[in-house]
């Protein structure tokens, strides 16, 4: 009776908070679809994401609010189909997979075969049976957060998995059927030197991959992590390496972070394209505007659809498309710059900075992208 009360109490506030938001009058046919599941086995102190280690009790309380969410913003956008899902967090894996039965029931009659639908994972927790449930519900894609093969840098990034939990991780999603998996990688920390960065790279030709992703580590504000400089080498030496070590192992850089078989999620974002970001602390972008979801747990639980607003002028859409086009193979439209951004592109081109072809420029260093797109800016 208890939790029938909560149940009505969650619809209540459902149906409030859907008056508002109808009002936006936002309408699309086909979207991307980012769902955020906030719980993680331990919080990393390098880690600046919405998640939180300490109230599983909620887990089911929440994924009700995912339900209720997600059935509003589908109907909202008049969404007829997704081309793509990601479920970031927090730690999907740390839940059973059977929470995810209910969103899996509600996206897979808008998906194609063409879908491309990921979770992230640890290698702790994505057993082989929770890799084999995900994947028959409809996954097809993998994300494993390994950070690194040294266990004493793993230790100082405070994952709770061994090297060896990495490669078995990677052989259970085999076992269960994906065919496209990430990695995830952190360098540039006080432990890596060439040597190391070089180590860590040739684990990868023992690892069934598709893809990799390598973060320069960031001291985020309000982390264990923040001002401690003497954390992180800041070397571009090092970074610039760690890239060439990547692609001689045969993954292919498509943006500053991202290497291997695009995800097509992720390059949608650097594309601009309209997304909807379901649960805490999500984002939804569609026409140039953001809607931001609650930033704690009990306030997204309490109000699920609400969202606060913000209205993106032409111009910061524009300084946007610089940025992201500049750090990826998008590229920057030569119609979406002012004649002075133009003429400075051109001086680029000119000293061999950039490139242009068929109406767009193209960035070959992404290491030097911020520095290109501010000078291009003026």
């Amino acid at each position: 009776a208890k939790q029938t009360l909560k149940d009505q109490k969650l619809l209540l506030n459902y149906y409030k908070c859907r008056i508002s938001y109808n009002r936006q009058n936002l309408k699309e046919r086909n979207l991307q679809v980012y769902i955020h599941v906030p719980f993680c086995e331990s919080k990393c102190p390098y880690c600046a994401f919405g998640s939180i280690d300490d109230e599983f009790n909620k887990a089911s309380t929440y994924f009700k609010a995912l339900v209720l969410d997600l059935n509003f913003q589908l109907k909202s956008q008049n969404v007829k189909e997704i081309s793509t899902i990601f479920f970031g967090g927090g730690t999907p894996s740390a839940i059973n997979a059977k929470f995810y039965d209910e969103i899996f029931s509600i996206l897979t009659p808008l998906c194609t075969r063409e879908t491309e639908i990921t979770l992230e994972a640890n290698p702790n927790s994505a057993s082989l049976t929770w890799l084999k449930h995900v994947k028959n519900l409809g996954a097809n894609r993998i994300s494993f957060g390994a950070q690194s093969f040294f266990e004493d840098k793993l230790k100082f990034l405070g994952r709770i998995h061994s090297r060896e939990q990495i490669f078995k991780a990677v052989e259970n999603a085999g076992k269960a059927g994906f065919n496209n998996i990430n990695l995830d990688l952190i360098y540039d920390t006080k432990f890596d030197t060439k040597k190391r960065l070089l180590a860590e790279v040739a684990n990868l030709k023992d690892l069934n991959i598709t893809h990799l992703s390598a973060y320069s580590l960031t001291l985020e504000e309000n982390t264990p992590f923040a001002g401690k400089r003497s954390y992180k080498k800041d070397s571009d030496s090092l970074a610039k390496f760690m890239i060439e070590q990547i692609e001689r192992a045969g993954f292919r850089q498509y943006e500053i972070s991202n290497f291997g078989e695009i995800c097509r999620h992720n390059l949608g974002y650097w594309q601009g394209k309209n997304y909807l970001g379901v649960g805490a602390f999500s984002v939804v972008f569609v026409g140039g505007t953001r809607y931001y979801a609650k930033s704690s747990i009990d306030a997204y639980i309490a109000q699920p659809t609400h969202r606060e607003r913000e209205i993106l002028s032409q111009s910061e859409l524009a300084r946007e498309h610089i940025f992201l086009g500049l750090r990826s193979i998008v590229g920057v439209e030569a119609g979406r710059l002012s004649e002075a951004q133009k003429k400075r592109a051109n001086l680029l081109v000119e000293n061999e900075k950039l490139l242009f072809k068929n109406g767009k420029f193209y960035n070959p260093n992404f290491l030097l992208s911020d520095e290109i797109a501010l000078f291009i800016e003026g």
